[in-house]
């Protein structure tokens, strides 16, 4: 293996690396904000009605899904694929519902199951809840509801790699003008 081919492939990992790294910090800022919404509309809905603990820990979920949705579409994954919208939804909506009942699991298992039901263990178990929602989350998102769009360096590779392999025609023969 040569030197350039192997600075090539360890450049191309660092840049797949970095990358990823900006995705997570992407994903983690429109999260990190989508938890104050869910934790805010949890806590205010907590004080000023009397709906039980994972019934309002559902509302807020449901509020932060929908901030989340736009958040992710247009600031995190907003250089990928768009032309499947409503597929792209569909998705989210099916993965978000999954989150909600993991991290809603969480806390009922809290609640119901254990009698910790004081504010204070509720927010511990909601943040709890959504923490492992969340990992739930970045894997299915990035995976199955904000595809990559292809990249175009590999196919031009593939296509110069092809052209170059194509047979070429052979050529017409010269005919005699005589006819001959």
């Amino acid at each position: 293996m040569s030197a350039r081919t192997t600075s090539g492939r360890g450049g191309r990992l660092r840049g797949q690396l970095q990358q990823l790294t900006r995705e997570v910090a992407k994903f983690g800022a429109v999260g990190g904000a989508g938890l104050l919404v869910n934790l805010a509309v949890f806590n205010l809905v907590r004080q000023v009605t009397e709906i039980p603990v994972v019934r309002a820990s559902i509302l807020a979920t449901v509020v932060a899904i929908a901030f989340n949705y736009v958040g992710f579409r247009y600031f995190t994954y907003r250089d990928r694929d768009k032309t499947r919208r409503t597929r792209e939804l569909t998705l989210f909506l099916v993965f978000s519902a999954v989150g909600l009942v993991i991290e809603n699991g969480v806390l009922y298992t809290a609640t119901y199951g254990f009698g910790w039901d004081t504010p204070l263990q509720s927010n511990i178990f909601k943040f709890l809840g959504i923490g492992v929602a969340t990992l739930f989350r970045f894997w299915s998102y990035r995976t199955w509801v904000f595809r990559a769009l292809p990249q175009r360096g590999p196919v031009k590779q593939a296509d110069s790699f092809l052209a170059q392999r194509r047979p070429q025609p052979e050529p017409e023969p010269v005919r005699d003008p005589v006819g001959r």
